[in-house]
């Protein structure tokens, strides 16, 4: 049976990357990681990626004239390397219109709250704690999605909840998220393999076995 292949795209230092990587070395999840792609020349993933031998690349609107050359750029890699799936990854940038068209519900992000609440534009990384706890929410928790064009809006995948400290901050309430992103993301990974996941409008539903579900 063919691994179904992915695209990570991701900003920073790839942990997450590397929690689905592992999981796929150990056999645990049926895919393969195809690439790496970071905005970002300097990110520590794309490191990660080729000491791994990744293939990672660096691509920036900024190294085009037009931004539907960047679009025409990652799409023919995309191809090239017959990618199923793009899976960002503590990417910030937000992704053009003309590759979600091309990837329907095949594009999916983590995002460290619970959607819709704490969500779209300035609310990302550290943001998002800090808002959280200024709010004064007592839960709040992991959310795999899919890309629409609206940000931090698409189709609901699985969402984990977790309690929200009265003497957390937000280095301490993300260190925390970042255990349950570590296992959330590369479950939902095996479900794309397994093709577990159906999408219905802005709703999804889970086919696969019943003891799957719960993390």
């Amino acid at each position: 049976m063919a691994h179904t292949q992915f695209a990570v795209f991701a900003s920073g230092r790839g942990s997450n990357f590397q929690s689905i990587y592992q999981r796929i070395e150990s056999g645990d999840i049926p895919g393969k990681i195809a690439c790496v792609i970071s905005n970002n020349r300097d990110a520590p993933v794309l490191e990660k990626a080729r000491t791994s031998q990744i293939p990672a690349f660096h691509k920036a609107e900024s190294q085009f004239d037009l931004p539907a050359g960047y679009v025409e750029d990652i799409s023919a890699l995309l191809k090239e390397l017959q990618v199923d799936y793009v899976l960002l990854a503590g990417y910030m940038k937000m992704i053009p219109e003309a590759l979600i068209e091309q990837y329907p519900n095949k594009i999916v992000n983590i995002h460290p709250a619970l959607l819709p609440s704490f969500g779209g534009k300035g609310y990302y990384g550290m943001k998002v704690h800090q808002a959280v706890i200024e709010r004064g929410v007592k839960w709040t928790g992991v959310t795999i999605h899919f890309v629409d064009k609206i940000y931090d809006h698409g189709p609901i995948i699985y969402q984990y909840p977790v309690r929200v400290r009265d003497d957390d901050t937000p280095e301490s309430l993300s260190e925390r998220m970042l255990e349950y992103e570590h296992r959330v993301y590369p479950k939902i990974v095996g479900w794309l393999c397994n093709d577990w996941v159906q999408v219905k409008g802005l709703r999804t539903s889970f086919t696969g076995p019943a003891g799957e579900w719960e993390l």
